[in-house]
């Protein structure tokens, strides 16, 4: 009797808890569970009637009392469900379906579900199919039933009335994104495949391999498929897989399929004992020992009808919803969300073309297409970069340019430091030594053109130091003459930013995931002159020696506020590259 009653009390305790958090603030970049509502326990932030209340019973044992008239409680459904293989978009609005969630971005408890890394076009990118097969056992579904749900006045009284990165932020961490319209408690145990893009199997075999697993790992007996009897040690998989909870890449020993190297099976369990690894035996211990299984939720944005500020939290709550952030760096992320420009930004006037400015040039074999290279100083001024990129311009796409993108205005945050009265003393340019030729690296052949290579950084600037960093706002190519072996080179000009400190640098490899194909980039908005159809032999023969890809970083790269520091040319594959140093700064 004492465990039982242990058991009606544990219950108990998850069931009112579930009660308490109808109404709520939650984050839906996380995971559903109780621990992530927002404020304290019966802090609700829209209206409910707690003057009404009335008992709800659980069963025979479990009474929920005093529970407002605006909460009701169904019985859902138990079984065993199985979502089919679907990509990974159809498993993504699965999911926020469930959730009663508009939107196409995911959610915390898909992320969660499947391992992802947070970053859609990663996730994305790497998977093939998702499957889900799980068992589930709902013991009451609590619900909001009051409708239009109202939005407490305290609440509605926070919401920034103008586009304040600090007060937005502080308001995504208090309140959350969304409110807590249902909870549902009770067990599940479910099976999560993840198909990786690199597997060869057919939409078929993972829905039959699907099956196969469900129905070993959800009945006490052997399993049977369409095909027969198949037995663990036929399958060269471990029995106590099934019985327990974890992620395993598939082994490669099963005779009837190949590849599933490249699938991941993930067993999750929530409520029921952790103790128990057979899932009859875990099912009998649910009714005892509840979680929650499921949540769905209503965006908070959508109750600010008539409230001044509504557009700001809502382009704050969509851009954090979709980029995802670390919450902690939320109102960095959000001083960052500013048009970026590339500069310099030609004249599109029709039939207009500037005069072609005498450059120096390089050539890369003995017959081979000059290419000439501006030595224009592209400056932006007091505003941070945040990518650098090559371009080929002029009349014929033979000249080699530098272009910087840049936030089209000054963040808030850095507006006491670097705002137009706060003296930073002059800009400086930076470059390599003309006479270090360790750095010097052919593009083709070694007695024709070469490449400065060496990393630009700025001497002054180190991690921590208190009296202000430097930071990239201009850049310059340039031509050292030696002859046939001229030497193509870059000078990045550096201006003051007191008051701020480097927290953290890398050097990136990696273009930009936007950036397009060189021949597709060569005729782009900002890259100069237009081109016309009798040069494209011209074109080809030289963009094959220029990386035209963007090197940049913005939203989509957590978390989300890096600057330009530092960066150099490169040689790769026969290539002219750009590679670009990234700092994140402590305001």
């Amino acid at each position: 009797m004492g465990e039982n009653g242990n058991g009606n009390a544990a219950a108990l305790h998850t069931a009112m808890n579930a009660v308490q958090a109808l109404g709520r603030g939650f984050d839906v970049n996380f995971d559903t569970r109780l621990l992530y509502c927002k404020g304290v326990a019966g802090s609700r932030i829209v209206e409910v009637d707690e003057e009404h209340g009335r008992d709800i019973y659980l069963d025979d044992h479990i009474v929920l009392s005093n529970i407002s008239r605006d909460i009701k409680n169904f019985q859902e459904p138990f079984g065993r469900h199985n979502s089919g293989v679907c990509n990974f978009h159809e498993m993504l609005e699965y999911f926020n379906k469930k959730a009663n969630v508009s939107g196409g971005f995911p959610l915390g408890s898909f992320i969660s579900a499947f391992s992802f890394t947070g970053s859609t076009n990663i996730d994305a990118a790497t998977t093939k199919t998702l499957s889900m097969d799980g068992f589930y056992i709902p013991l009451a579904k609590f619900q909001l039933t009051k409708s239009p749900s109202v939005l407490q006045e305290n609440v509605k009284r926070t919401v920034p009335t103008s586009w304040d990165p600090s007060s937005l932020a502080s308001f995504i961490e208090n309140f959350g994104t969304h409110v807590i319209t249902s909870v549902t408690i009770g067990g599940k145990d479910v099976i999560y495949i993840k198909q990786h893009h690199s597997s060869p199997l057919s939409t078929t075999e993972i829905k039959n391999y699907v099956q196969d697993i469900g129905n070993q790992r959800f009945s006490d007996k052997e399993s049977h498929t369409s095909s027969g009897q198949i037995k663990l040690k036929d399958k060269g998989l471990d029995p106590g897989l099934f019985n327990s909870q974890g992620i395993y890449p598939q082994p490669t020993s099963a005779p009837y399929l190949n590849g599933k190297e490249d699938v991941t099976v993930i067993f999750r369990r929530r409520g029921g004992d952790d103790l128990e690894q057979n899932h009859t035996q875990w099912a009998k211990t649910v009714r005892s020992s509840p979680d929650v299984i499921e949540m769905t939720f209503y965006p908070i944005t959508a109750l600010l009808e008539g409230v001044a500020g509504k557009e700001h939290l809502t382009r704050a709550i969509s851009v954090y919803l979709e980029y995802k952030p670390p919450i902690e760096e939320l109102r960095y992320f959000l001083e960052f969300q500013i048009p970026r420009i590339w500069a310099p930004i030609r004249d599109k006037i029709p039939g207009h073309q500037r005069k072609e400015p005498i450059c120096p040039s390089l050539q890369f074999s003995m017959m081979g297409q000059k290419l000439y290279v501006s030595q224009e100083q592209i400056s932006v001024g007091r505003k941070p970069v945040t990518g650098l990129r090559l371009r080929l311009e002029g009349i014929k796409k033979n000249r080699l340019s530098i272009h910087l993108q840049h936030l089209a205005s000054l963040p808030k945050i850095l507006l006491p430091h670097w705002d137009t009265h706060v003296a930073i003393g002059a800009p400086k340019w930076q470059g390599p030594e003309e006479q270090d030729s360790r750095w010097f690296e052919p593009v083709k052949w070694k007695n024709f053109s070469h490449v400065s290579t060496a990393p630009i950084e700025n001497p002054e600037t180190f991690i921590g130091d208190l009296s202000g960093v430097y930071i990239v706002t201009g850049a310059q190519l340039g031509v050292w003459d030696f002859g046939s072996r001229n030497v193509l080179y870059m000078k990045l000009l550096y201006s003051r930013l007191p008051g701020c400190t480097i927290r953290r640098s890398l050097w990136d490899h990696i273009p930009n995931d936007k950036s397009k194909k060189v021949v597709a980039t060569v005729g782009s908005a900002n890259s100069g002159d237009s081109s016309s159809g009798s040069q494209e032999n011209i074109v080809n023969k030289l963009s094959k020696f220029v990386d035209m890809a963007e090197m940049s970083k913005g939203p989509q790269d957590p978390p989300g506020h890096w600057l330009v520091t530092g960066g150099k040319l490169g040689v790769e594959k026969g290539k002219i590259v750009l590679r670009v140093k990234y700092s994140l700064l402590n305001y």
